[in-house]
């Protein structure tokens, strides 16, 4: 075993679909891991404090920030990024939303509002479909220096009505 194998611990997580053990630091955080390990540059690595949603990713089933989450911590998870997600077309009626809204100038949180957006339409039921107060509050962890987030609710509300959810202002 060399030394670099004596710093590193085995971890076995789903990543975008595919199974995989990893060796990781055991203090890396995911963003970093996703950019520097795996080539997932999606994944952004903003205030690296959990604040502004840049590092967002779906971890069985639920929004996280990479920057506050370990690998070492994912054992048995199931973990998504924008990359992965846009692979399986789940993004497709969001980025075309995106695009037709202007909700995106430049670009730095955009995946992770993406990936959040993403969780918000799965989570939607056609009976209750979120509001703009709603959209707003579920996006709060996403932080846009750009855009006044109008443009974004639009975005999502545009995307929730091409999934067949319709809903009042």
């Amino acid at each position: 075993m060399n030394s670099d194998d004596e710093s590193t611990v085995a971890v076995t997580f789903r990543l975008n679909g595919v199974d995989g053990t990893h060796r990781v630091q055991p203090r890396t955080h995911l963003v970093d891991f996703l950019r520097d390990s795996q080539g997932l540059v999606g994944t952004r690595a903003g205030c690296e404090h959990g604040v502004c949603g840049a590092c967002t990713v779906r971890i069985d089933g639920a929004i996280a920030r990479g920057c506050l989450v370990l690998p070492a911590q994912l054992e048995g998870a199931d973990v998504w990024t924008i990359e992965g997600l846009d692979g399986t077309g789940e993004l497709k009626e969001l980025q075309e939303a995106f695009h037709q809204c202007n909700a995106v100038q430049c670009g730095f949180c955009t995946s992770g509002m993406l990936v959040t957006a993403s969780q918000l339409v799965v989570e939607s039921s056609g009976d209750t479909p979120p509001d703009r107060a709603q959209i707003r509050e579920y996006m709060s962890g996403n932080l846009c220096r750009c855009t006044g987030y109008q443009s974004i609710i639009d975005a999502v509300k545009l995307a929730l009505r091409a999934k067949g959810n319709t809903s009042h202002d």
